[in-house]
């Protein structure tokens, strides 16, 4: 079951249950060796988490947005911990309503598990970043995921399998697909990424064009987001266009330091991508 649209103009179309963090960024020329201080030429606060992240790319492209989080308590564990399923009992309506639903693991596993149920149960498309990976990962995240995205690093926690290349991403999405995923992500970095799902089986690479970087944080989230405002407003579209598009926003990001203050929007962005 799924759906592109609600009969409520003003709920969200995108909601994100998730992370929301500060950063506290210093720009170095590069990271010290252990046991080494060195000058560095700048230092910001900004917001972050994954989460946060994901859903401001997603409300900068035009999608109405929604963030399920806690950031408003000090505690050593942080307090996206404290996110609870009583927590996501309140925020049902806002999920159940929405085109698409993005979750991580930067809360609890438990919690994001439980998002995603109630997402899927309610021809929600759900989107699933498993960052930070977690070898362990419950097998009923892949079966509540359409999409599950994750990059070289994660695909290689997730499977163990080290991905070095396209063909690599692709033995291990298939190793994913295998678990029970509808349609898995590798994405590769200034590599672009590479698709697998069960109606299409073989790997395909979808690449992406070089940009002088500046700042990569934050460019896998720049991506997610701008996938979710995709699949949310142009459902028409078949994934490998939606991730080439998605590949664009992400590579603008990267031409700016920090992360959310990095990343486009809409109307910074050549207006062929919407069409």
């Amino acid at each position: 079951m799924s759906r592109v649209g609600t009969m409520d103009p003003d709920s969200p179309q995108v909601v994100v249950v998730g992370s929301c963090m500060t950063d506290l960024v210093s720009l170095t020329p590069r990271l010290p060796s252990a046991g080494e201080t060195i000058h560095g030429s700048k230092f910001f606060i900004g917001f972050g988490g994954k989460g946060a992240n994901q859903c401001i790319q997603a409300s900068r492209l035009g999608a109405r947005t929604a963030m399920v989080c806690k950031n408003a308590i000090i505690i050593v564990a942080g307090a996206n911990l404290l996110l609870n399923p009583q927590d996501l009992t309140k925020a049902s309506a806002a999920i159940s309503a929405a085109r698409v639903m993005v979750c991580q693991l930067e809360i609890s596993p438990k919690v994001s598990l439980e998002a995603l149920k109630i997402a899927h149960k309610s021809g929600v498309k759900t989107i699933f970043n498993p960052a930070p990976a977690m070898a362990d990962l419950a097998p009923a995240f892949y079966t509540y995921t359409d999409v599950f995205c994750c990059n070289e690093s994660e695909a290689e926690i997730l499977t163990g399998v080290p991905v070095r290349s396209p063909s690599d991403a692709g033995a291990a999405g298939s190793v994913l697909l295998a678990r029970g995923c509808s349609l898995v992500l590798v994405t590769l970095g200034g590599e672009g990424c590479v698709i697998v799902s069960k109606e299409d089986p073989s790997p395909k690479h979808i690449a992406t064009h070089k940009v002088t970087a500046v700042d990569t944080t934050g460019a896998g989230d720049s991506f997610l987001g701008a996938l979710a405002f995709f699949i949310a407003h142009y459902p028409q579209l078949s994934m490998e266009e939606m991730v080439k598009r998605s590949n664009h926003i992400a590579s603008v990001s990267v031409r700016a330091a920090g992360t959310q203050t990095s990343y486009p929007y809409r109307k910074d962005l050549p207006e062929e991508i919407f069409s």
